[in-house]
C-alpha cells in the first residue's frame, strides 16, 4: 500500500506538544503509519517505491472533533438572542422554531454540515431529537456519536416515548446509513426528563454497546429545580408544558449518582454550575466531559469552570452546541474563547480539547491524533507561522483549512 509524507513548518500531533519541522506518513487508507521530527521520519520512509515528500509550509494537525451539537437546530442560526439565562433563552427558542419550514431545516443542516467540512471537521457528538441530521452528516463522512434525546416529566408519556425508540429508529434508518456514527438514546437533562425514564434510557443505551450523553449542571436554575423544588425552571414548565414536577430535592450529582449518571458511559456536558468537590466526584467516577464556553457565554454570559476542571483531573472535549446559540461550528473557535480567558493555560493543550479529547469523550480512540495505527484525518492550516504554532492557529481562525489526507469512511445509501 502507497504512502504520503508530508513535511510540515510545524506538526499538533493533538495529544503531545507541538513539533517544529515535523513530519507525518499516511497511507492511503488514511492510516497514520509514523509522525515525529522530519529529519527522523522521512528517511525511514523515503525510499519507499511511489512515496514523494509533500512540503507543507504551515502547521499539520489531526482532524477536529465537535463533541457537542445540535445540527438539526442549525436554521435558528442569528435568530435566539441570549443574555437572559437559560430559560429566557429556551422559551425564546420553542417560540421561534414553528416559523421555520421544513425546507428551511433541511437548508439549515446541509449548510451546517458545510461548515463542519469546511473547518476540518471529522466527527461530532449530535444530540437530536429528529435524526434530521444522520443522513446528511453520513453522506459527507463525519462520523462520531448520535444520541437521540428523550425528555418529558410525565412518566407515563415519555416511557411511551422510550419504549417506542427502537421502532422509530428501524421505521426510519431500516439501514443504519454510516457504520463511522454510533447511535444511543439519551436523555435530555436530570429536571426535564422523568427520573424513571432517565434509568431506562442509560440502560438501553448500554444495550446498543455505547456511550450516551446527558446535559448537566448548565445553569443555576437546574440546580435550584433539583435541589429545592422552585426557582424558574418549574414556572416555565408549568406555563409551557402545564407540568408540575417533583423533583428529589437532594444534591444534584447525589441524584445523577443514584440515576446511574456518573459513569464512564455517560459523556456529560457543560458543567457550568459544578463545584470543585462535584469536578472531583466526576472525574472518581470517570465520567467524560465536554465543555461549550461561547454557548455558555451567550445563554448565561458565564463561561465553564474550566481551570477547575483541570483542577480535578479531568481531560474535557469541546463542543459548539448548536447555531442557535453560538456563531459558528468552529471547535477551534472554543479553544479560542478559552485561550482568550484563560492566558496561562498552554495553547496546545487547548487544542488537544479539540482533537484527542474530543476523540477520547466520544469512545473514539482511532480519532484526534496523529499517532501510529490512527486515522484522524490530516489537516492543513498553510501560513507563515511565528511564534508558537497553537497559539498562531487560535489567533489566525479565518485562515483556510484543507484536508491533506480525509479519513476514509463507509456510507450505506
Amino acid at each position: 500500500m502507497t504512502v504520503r509524507l508530508f513535511h510540515a513548518d510545524h506538526v499538533l500531533p493533538g495529544d503531545v506538544p507541538p513539533i517544529a519541522d515535523g513530519a507525518v506518513v499516511v497511507r492511503e487508507d488514511g492510516e497514520i503509519v509514523d509522525v515525529g521530527r522530519a529529519g527522523e521520519v522521512l528517511p525511514r520512509h523515503a525510499s519507499q517505491s511511489g512515496a514523494t515528500i509533500e512540503r507543507v509550509h504551515g502547521v499539520v494537525l489531526p482532524g477536529l472533533v465537535n463533541a457537542h451539537t445540535h445540527i438539526e437546530l442549525s436554521a435558528m442560526r442569528g435568530r435566539v438572542g441570549g443574555g437572559r439565562g437559560f430559560v429566557g433563552w429556551v422559551d425564546s427558542l420553542i417560540a421561534q422554531r414553528p416559523e421555520v419550514s421544513v425546507e428551511e431545516n433541511a437548508e439549515g443542516i446541509d449548510a451546517a454540515i458545510d461548515e463542519l467540512v469546511r473547518t476540518g471537521t471529522v466527527a461530532v457528538g449530535e444530540v437530536t431529537n429528529s435524526l434530521a441530521a444522520v443522513a446528511p452528516l453520513a453522506r459527507r463522512g463525519i462520523g462520531g456519536c448520535v444520541f437521540h434525546e428523550v425528555f418529558g416529566q410525565d412518566r407515563a408519556t415519555v416511557m411511551r416515548r422510550v419504549e417506542g425508540l427502537r421502532a422509530e429508529l428501524d421505521e426510519r434508518f431500516p439501514s443504519w446509513p454510516s457504520r463511522d456514527l454510533t447511535y444511543a438514546p439519551a436523555p435530555h437533562t436530570l429536571y426535564t426528563t422523568h427520573e424513571d425514564a432517565v434509568r431506562a434510557l442509560l440502560e438501553s443505551a448500554k444495550s446498543y454497546g455505547t456511550l450516551t450523553s446527558l446535559h448537566m449542571a448548565e445553569h443555576a436554575a437546574e440546580r435550584r429545580a433539583v435541589e429545592h423544588g422552585d426557582g424558574p425552571v418549574p414556572e416555565w414548565l408549568l406555563a409551557r408544558a402545564k407540568q408540575s414536577p417533583s423533583w428529589p430535592k437532594q444534591p444534584l450529582f447525589d441524584f445523577a449518582e443514584r440515576l446511574g449518571a456518573l459513569s464512564p458511559m455517560v459523556l456529560l456536558v457543560h458543567l457550568v454550575e459544578a463545584r470543585a468537590e462535584e469536578l472531583a466526584r466526576v472525574a472518581e467516577k470517570g465520567a467524560p466531559v465536554v465543555l461549550c464556553p461561547r454557548s455558555n457565554l451567550h445563554i448565561e454570559m458565564k463561561l465553564p469552570p474550566l481551570l477547575a476542571v483541570r483542577a480535578a483531573g479531568i481531560e474535557a472535549g469541546l463542543g459548539t452546541d448548536s447555531l442557535a446559540s453560538n456563531a459558528s461550528l468552529d471547535v477551534l473557535a472554543e479553544a479560542k474563547a478559552f485561550a482568550d480567558r484563560f492566558p496561562g493555560v498552554p495553547a496546545w493543550e487547548l487544542v488537544k480539547m479539540a482533537t484527542w479529547n474530543g476523540a477520547r469523550v466520544l469512545g473514539r480512540t482511532d480519532l484526534g491524533r496523529l499517532a501510529k495505527g490512527s486515522r484522524p484525518g490530516v489537516l492543513a492550516i498553510e501560513a507563515e507561522v511565528t511564534g508558537d504554532p497553537a497559539a498562531f492557529l487560535l489567533s489566525n481562525l479565518r485562515l483556510p483549512r484543507r484536508m491533506l489526507a480525509p479519513r476514509v469512511t463507509e456510507h450505506r445509501s
